[in-house]
Parts: structure tokens; sequence; C-alpha cells
């Protein structure tokens, strides 16, 4: 087969040879000498497709994507935040889309106080269905003694079709009496569920961590939770730049322990989340569970090492329950779990030769069915893979069997059909359904690198990710997208 792969305005002639993915055809490279045993080597195909890379931004600042949820309903908006490191959301001021057909840039959010200290925005992800995205964003008065932290944080929300309105979808009330439904410090890495009506997050809690620095028998643990979306939430005190209403109510769904019991499912940890299915999953006895959060635990085993396990919590139906039932938490204690929240692990690997998920860093993904959750993991030979676990739990499945690890977070298609991941720079994408994985863009040969943040469309087959680009003794990260639409169908 021939394909024509356009990489920044230029044409590059390349060779490939196809394969049946899931009844569509997927190609691999032959220039590019894919190292992975399972990269299809047939015959060439007599087709002629055009397989198209686009870098849709180039100016000298950073265009940093989310590692989900970046894409626009539509499709053509990105939503990204302008840092160029990482680790710099609290030094980051504001909140772009860029269209991918035109490339047109627009600032959604901005803020004018700006300092190395905070308040910080990023992170930012986009509504299923509705023209609204949500972010990181620090509290208004941060300062060199009290910068943007793990714990001074909370969920900001824009509608872009009410002229960028911003409103804290987080209500935050650090001061006593407490308020049921606010948080007391820090969330970050938002998700919507798929009907946009839930926002999940990772949690630090400001007044437990305070208490920590004193108290031997305090501990600041890490959680996981969500947010009920218009369930309007105003607070018991007076209202400042630390204390505030928010729009939505927050519920904590992991329990954590600091001190797990060996050899238990006590978690001292919880995070990484991702919500199961896209109308949650059906359970062995044939009853439909609507709402079902996954995420990563710490456990220790009877050896007393640290493994990180994947659970699931069940979330009730009820919401006026799930509100009425929770506490709002003490000086000493975190908000309680809603009555009714089945938190169970999933993975069971203590006995592995490489035990627990490992990898690079990543967010649990689950098919749209809900049938399966999918995580990195080592193999025997100590490669890293995507695997599967049923939220019901059983045994793991081996979804790729790679000769390479891969080195970035992995991304599903919205049909659940395709995994897609980086490693040493190039872009593979495997078929859930029998395992076969193409490299579908090769290690560029320019000074491009840092290849991250893969994200796929909400409809067909467009990537989009980012990548460090030279500019004038810099790099930035800039913006790419990858239309192989026609590839994964033809």
């Amino acid at each position: 087969m021939k394909i024509t792969k356009k990489r920044n305005g230029q044409n590059i002639a390349a060779k490939a040879f196809g394969f049946l993915l899931l009844n569509a055809i997927c190609i691999s490279m032959v220039q590019c000498n894919p190292r992975n045993s399972n990269v299809n080597n047939q015959t060439d195909s007599q087709d002629s497709i055009d397989f198209v890379e686009t870098q849709l931004t180039s100016d000298a600042t950073g265009h940093f994507l989310n590692q989900r949820q970046a894409f626009s309903p539509d499709g053509k908006w990105l939503v990204y935040d302008t840092r160029n490191d990482e680790t710099k959301i609290g030094e980051n001021a504001s909140i772009q889309l860029v269209n991918v057909e035109t490339k047109a840039v627009k600032t959604i959010y901005k803020l004018e106080n700006q300092t190395v200290f905070g308040p910080g925005t990023g992170a930012v992800s986009f509504h299923p269905s509705q023209n609204k995205v949500v972010f990181i964003h620090g509290l208004m008065n941060a300062s060199e003694a009290h910068p943007y932290g793990f714990t001074s944080r909370f969920a900001m929300q824009v509608n872009l079709d009410k002229a960028n309105k911003a409103e804290p979808m987080e209500a935050r009330d650090v001061n006593e009496p407490f308020t049921k439904g606010a948080l007391r410090g820090g969330s970050h890495a938002y998700s919507y569920s798929a009907d946009g009506q839930w926002v999940s997050f990772t949690y630090n809690d400001q007044v437990v961590a305070l208490a920590s620095e004193t108290n031997p028998e305090v501990h600041d643990l890490r959680t996981v939770g969500a947010f009920i979306v218009d369930e309007k939430v105003a607070i018991d005190g007076t209202g400042d730049d630390e204390n505030f209403d928010g729009t939505s109510f927050a519920i904590l769904l992991a329990e954590v322990k600091a001190n797990p019991q060996p050899g238990s499912d006590e978690i001292s940890k919880a995070y990484e989340e991702g919500w199961v299915g896209n109308d949650g999953y059906t359970k062995l006895e044939e009853l439909g569970q609507k709402r079902a959060l996954a995420f990563l635990g710490d456990v220790v085993s009877l050896a007393g090492e640290k493994v990180t396990e994947v659970f699931i919590s069940d979330i009730p139906d009820d919401i006026q329950g799930l509100m009425t039932s929770v506490t709002a938490g003490t000086q000493t204690t975190l908000p309680s779990l809603p009555e009714g929240v089945k938190q169970r692990r999933l993975t069971f690997t203590t006995a592995n030769k490489y035990p627990g998920v490992q990898g690079p860093r990543q967010w649990l993904r689950s098919s749209p069915d809900g049938d399966a959750i999918y995580f990195y993991q080592k193999d025997e030979e100590g490669i890293v893979q995507i695997h599967s676990i049923s939220p019901n739990g059983g045994l793991i499945k081996a979804v790729t069997t790679n000769d390479f690890s891969a080195d970035t977070t992995f991304g599903l298609s919205s049909d659940g059909k395709y995994l897609a991941y980086g490693a040493k720079e190039s872009l593979y994408v495997t078929a859930v359904a029998d395992g076969k994985t193409t490299l579908v863009l090769p290690a560029p040969s320019t000074s491009t690198n840092q290849l991250s943040n893969i994200n796929w469309s909400n409809t067909g087959h467009t990537i989009a990710y980012n990548r460090m680009v030279a500019h004038n003794g810099e790099a930035f990260y800039q913006l790419f997208t990858l239309e192989f639409s026609t590839l994964l169908t033809h």
C-alpha cells in the first residue's frame, strides 16, 4: 500500500503494509523499521491513502493538553493551557482554544494577577456534549507565603456559550463549621462522565494536611471523588478568596487509611481515576450499575511492600441519599463517603514477578460498554503492556504483547476499538479486538521530542498530542493532530 504522509506541510512518500483490524485495514510503515513483532508484514495493497499529521500551533509559548477530554464536543476545537513545563500549573495564567481546521486561537480565560506563586490554571477538560470546560484553578489570594499547591486549588468551569462566564464548580470551606458538599483543599485531574452529569477528581485535604503537621496520628492522604453537577452548594460561613460557593456537590468515593493491613484490600492512596462505561456496566447477576468510578489504590502486600492495584467504587443512583448521608469532615478527618458506595479491589497481583500497575503515569480508561478497564502492567519479561480487567473482577487480560515498553499515557478511541500510546517518540495504535499493533507515526527526524498527552476525538479517529519543538534555541510544547479515519475504516 502506498501512503502519502504530510508532516508540517511537506509530503513524504512512505510505503506501508496493510493488515486486517476488526474488519478494517490499518497500516504499518516499512521504512520506520518497527520493533514490534506484532506489526504486520503482509504484502502491499494497491490502494492509496492520505495520511496527514498537522501542526496546529507554532508560537513561542507552551500549549499543554490535558491527558483526556481535550476535544470539543463537535471535534472542531482543542482546549489547552499555556504551560511549557508540566509542573508549572501554579505559574500559568491562560486557558486557550485552537481550531483544528483553521488553526485560529482563542483565549477563553486569563488571570490578571498571575505571579510565580499563583493563582495558576491548567489541566483543562471539555464537557462531552456542551461548550463548557473545567480546569484546575489556584486560590485567588495566592502569595509567596501561601503559594499554589496540592491543597490550595479548586475546580473552575467556564461556559463558552455565555461569554466565557467562569464559576467555581467546587465549593470550598476550610473554616468550621464545615459545609456538606464543599471540599476543603485541593482537587485536580477532572474528568466528565459520558453524560456530563458528574465530574471526577483526585483530592488532597488542606484541613487534614495542616493537622498532620502537628499531630502524628493524623495523615494527609490522597483520595478520589466526584462532583454532582448542578447541585449547588452554598457554604455556611462567610465567603472570601479561600471559602466560596460552588455550582456542584462534592462527594468522596474511596476510603483510604494511613497504615493498611498487610495482605488486605485497605489502601493508603487512591488516584488516577476514570469513569466506567458510557452508561456504567453490567454486573455478574445481570443487573445494571449506572455509575462507577475505577481508580488506582496502593495496598501493602504480606511482604510489607507497597503495590498499586485497580479498584472500583459503585455509586448508588439515589442522588439525594448520597448528599444527605455524608458528613463535612472534622479538623482531623476527611468528609465521609456517602452511604451505599461499595469499594472493591479488582486486581490481585502481589505474587506476580512484577506486581502491581506499573509503567508511565496513567489514568484508567474504560470501554464504552463498561466491560473492560485498561491499565499498564509489566509482563513476565518486564515490558510495559496494556492490560484489562472486568469491573466484575476475574482474570487480567493482556491487550498488547509488544517487544517494547510504552512510555506515555494511553488513550482509547471513542468507539472503544483502538488504543494509542507512544514509545521512544513513536506513536502506536493497537486494535483491542486482536491486540495487533501498528506504528502509525515514527519518531521524527527533526528536533521535536517529548510525545505526550495523546487524546482521541469524540467521534472518528483523529488523535491530538503534544510534542516539544525547537524555536530560536528554545523548545516549546506544540499541538499536533493526526487524522487517520480512512486508514482505520478503509
